[in-house]
């Protein structure tokens, strides 16, 4: 047999489908209304086009599709919403059983849309913290793979390939990357895609919600530290500590700077965008959209900390599928 046929086979030998990718290509698209805000070029990758509406679809389905060449015969996982998402669809389309924890403060449509990927869903503990250790004390059992939602290998290598996607499109490197910080994911997939196109030196700009903000925190610090508690409605950004991975490039690399904005913010650059480019995306993607819609990036410019002859600047639309129109709206007017 050869090492791609039984790359392609399960613990039993039967024949599993072959998927090079389950994610998509998503477009690179110029905003003109971001940019004539802004007064930079602002291009938009938007990740909220893939078919589980985040890029989580990236990490988790090469992960999965690792851990099914490496023998797993089932899958556990562990979500605040978007990846448990990506993650019951990758094992819908590669026929293989998963049981994904959530918290409590998981959507109930948002546990709705993965029970109808086919998976079983278990609600365990108020935070996703504790929905995780749950997960990973089922994942023991022989057969049983962990299915983290951001802090792995394979996880980052299979987000990095957004970057690949972004340098065939752009002839030269963008002066800034903005993305929002959860548990890392994004962020390490970011830094070693740049790495491998040769962009080593393009800064990144980390972007989360006040109360959500175990990187900043961490990088404030100078350490790994836990929150709390996760106070911000964007939900979907709050594990209490930041993966190490993520830390370490803080420290180590260089030009990943941490900015926070509140909540009203957030939610304000969701119903902007959506005014905009007529998408909807959830709370926790829109931090990464305000440091466009409420200058982040020209404050931090005034700081010093980012060039004054910035141009050109790429925002990567995480997406977001636990969002609702009304829910953004009701939000809006709460923390108004």
């Amino acid at each position: 047999m050869s090492g791609d046929d039984a790359r392609h086979r399960n613990a039993e030998g039967d024949a599993m489908p072959k998927f090079d990718k389950l994610y998509v290509q998503t477009p690179l698209i110029e905003s003109r209304s971001m940019s004539d805000k802004s007064g930079k070029t602002i291009y938009l990758k938007l990740e909220n086009t893939q078919p589980t509406a985040s890029f989580k679809l990236r990490g988790i389905s090469n992960l999965i599709q690792e851990e099914m060449a490496r023998g797993s015969t089932r899958l556990v996982a562990s979500s605040g919403g978007n990846a448990g998402l990506a993650a019951a669809y990758t094992a819908r389309k590669l026929g293989i059983p998963i049981r994904i924890y959530v918290p409590e403060s998981t959507p109930q449509y948002m546990v709705d849309r993965i029970r109808a990927e086919e998976a079983e869903v278990v609600v365990h503990g108020s935070v996703w913290d504790e929905a995780n250790a749950e997960a990973i004390r089922e994942s023991q059992s022989p057969g049983c793979a962990n299915i983290h939602p951001f802090d792995h290998a394979d996880i980052w290598s299979g987000n990095s390939s957004l970057v690949d996607e972004i340098a065939e499109c752009l002839p030269v490197a963008p002066d800034l990357i903005v993305l929002s910080v959860g548990g890392g994911g994004l962020l390490c997939g970011v830094v070693q895609g740049l790495d491998r196109v040769g962009w080593k030196d393009v800064p990144i700009l980390a972007m989360e919600t006040e109360g959500a903000n175990s990187f900043n925190a961490a990088v404030s610090a100078g350490k790994l530290v836990s929150l709390p508690a996760i106070t911000s409605v964007a939900k979907t950004l709050g594990t209490l500590q930041v993966s190490t991975k993520a830390f370490e490039y803080s420290t180590d690399r260089g030009g990943i700077m941490s900015a926070l904005v509140s909540d009203r913010q957030a939610v304000a650059a969701c119903l902007q965008f959506a005014d905009d480019h007529r998408m909807l995306v959830e709370p926790a993607c829109g931090a990464a959209l305000a440091a466009v819609y409420s200058k982040v990036i020209e404050r931090l410019q005034g700081e010093g900390r980012l060039a004054p002859s910035l141009e050109t600047v790429v925002v990567i639309v995480c997406g977001g599928s636990a969002v609702q129109s009304d829910e953004l709206r009701r939000l809006l007017t709460q923390l108004s």
